[in-house]
């Protein structure tokens, strides 16, 4: 006999927030997408011709980098349409790149408008409106599913563990699934996200 639900393992942030969002694309970057807080921060700086907004974005060692991307964007983008477009993508795809490079991740271009996971998007629209109150409901009802669901298996497959080898092997694969699940919500929980560079390629 073959279980009839199995699970993924997770073990990182990403895949436990995932979970509240019904989402079959994977997981997208944040900060190189159109829509993301860092390139409409970038857009803000041109119109205005003034590069503060950006530079929270990056390291101060890396402020002289994007300054002179910022300036020869600036220099260029007002002779037409085609020079406006290529000048903002010069100076968008210099900003990102600093600030990926600052986290430990790689840079593989600027994503189109809608590229943003919807987790990331729904933490940004909290942010946005002043209240978490929505989000934290989808995440905890997802947290929740996920452990009654995965106990539920663990419990049926207990109660039949020693009536075969097989069955057994069934009932501890369901276990190591429940609570590895569980171990990792409590150390999300308990010990919170690494920001250090080098330990995620996923950046934000």
């Amino acid at each position: 006999m073959q279980m009839q639900t199995r699970f993924p393992r997770f073990t990182a942030l990403a895949l436990v927030v995932a979970l509240a969002f019904a989402t079959a694309g994977p997981a997208m970057a944040h900060c190189d997408s159109l829509d993301g807080p860092v390139i409409a921060d970038a857009q803000k700086a041109l119109i205005e011709k003034n590069v503060t907004p950006v530079l929270k974005w990056i390291p101060a060692n890396d402020e002289a980098e994007v300054r002179s991307a910022f300036d020869m964007a600036l220099a260029v983008r007002g002779e037409s349409d085609t020079a406006r477009t290529v000048a903002d993508n010069y100076f968008f795809e210099t900003l990102v790149r600093v600030h990926r490079a600052s986290e430990g991740a790689g840079f593989t271009g600027i994503k189109p408008l809608g590229s943003m996971d919807p987790s990331i998007a729904a933490a940004d629209r909290a942010l946005e409106t002043g209240n978490a109150d929505a989000l934290a409901d989808q995440l905890a009802a997802a947290i929740r599913g996920q452990v009654s669901e995965r106990f539920a298996t663990a419990y049926k497959q207990r109660q039949v563990a020693e009536d075969s080898v097989e069955q057994g092997r069934e009932y501890v694969e369901s276990y190591v699934q429940f609570t590895h699940f569980v171990e990792a919500v409590d150390k999300l929980l308990t010990e919170g996200i690494s920001h250090a560079p080098g330990e995620s390629d996923h950046g934000h």
